[in-house]
């Protein structure tokens, strides 16, 4: 016996009043899998698209500080001076695009959408070790487009309310995740963050030098990297920064940034110039 199409009469698809998983992307994959990212197909050749380059991610007592410069290249173009790349994932966690601009940022949305079909169906959060294997799972999906050089590697990290700590999460294209310690960065400029986090993070940070460390890792990588976008007073364009803790995600104001800057270019030129670099 065949029912009739609901649709026929205005009425949702039997799809969408059915008990199901609560995972959204396991929705689509049985119901409209052609709207999932790795689904899709794409033209033979080479592709042209932005890319997201540098992110950075650091823990200081009482939870975690994400960091993204502002730059997309393509080829050895500028793209886009203004592109975000570090994004809230839900209350409290945060993650952080590099890799194929366009995709990473479909990739960050139905992450969001996950999330929050979780919470609705279950009525709680998801664990942040969750949240991390949940993204593991989408990253993995996307490994068709990635071996054809689409890729997305995103950085990912929160306030984990059972630990009552910050983590931080990395992945590789197959969708591999590995938990960092205190500090890092991924993307075209992630050797040179890295080199400075080491330098600068130390245990004890509290959010404001968090952020501090964070914008300084990003300015070294702009200083070595030409894919990584430094702070830009002439524009008024900083990085996007946040920070994660117990009372949620937050994102650092514009006017804050503007003075780390400032303080960071100063302390360089001052530096620049007990070394003999004035003429």
């Amino acid at each position: 016996m065949t029912h009739p199409d609901p649709t026929a009469s205005g009425r949702l698809p039997y799809a969408f009043t059915t008990p199901g998983s609560s995972s959204f992307v396991d929705f689509l994959a049985s119901h409209a899998p052609t709207l999932l990212p790795g689904n899709r197909p794409v033209p033979v050749g080479d592709v042209q698209a932005p890319h997201g380059t540098t992110i950075v991610a650091l823990a200081f007592d009482g939870g975690i500080v994400m960091a993204g410069d502002r730059r997309a290249t393509m080829g050895s173009m500028i793209a886009s001076r203004e592109i975000e790349k570090v994004f809230p994932a839900d209350e409290y966690s945060a993650v952080g695009i590099a890799g194929t601009a366009g995709l990473a940022v479909e990739l960050v949305r139905l992450f969001q959408l996950e999330l929050e079909h979780y919470e609705k169906i279950e009525g709680s959060l998801l664990s942040l070790d969750g949240k991390a294997n949940r993204l593991a799972t989408m990253i993995r999906g996307n490994l068709g487009l990635a071996m054809q050089g689409l890729a997305v590697v995103p950085l990912f990290g929160g306030f984990d309310l059972d630990r009552r700590t910050g983590r931080i999460f990395s992945y590789d294209v197959t969708g591999g995740r590995y938990e960092e310690h205190d500090h890092h960065a991924v993307g075209s400029g992630s050797v040179f963050a890295r080199g400075s986090l080491k330098k600068l993070w130390r245990p004890g940070l509290d959010a404001a030098e968090a952020v501090r460390v964070a914008v300084e890792a990003l300015v070294d990588a702009a200083d070595d990297d030409s894919a990584t976008g430094g702070p830009d007073s002439t524009r008024r364009i900083w990085p996007v920064v946040a920070t994660v803790t117990e009372a949620g995600y937050l994102r650092v104001s514009q006017d804050e940034l503007a003075g780390v800057a400032a303080a960071s270019e100063e302390r360089r030129r001052v530096t620049h110039t007990d070394r003999g670099g004035a003429r």
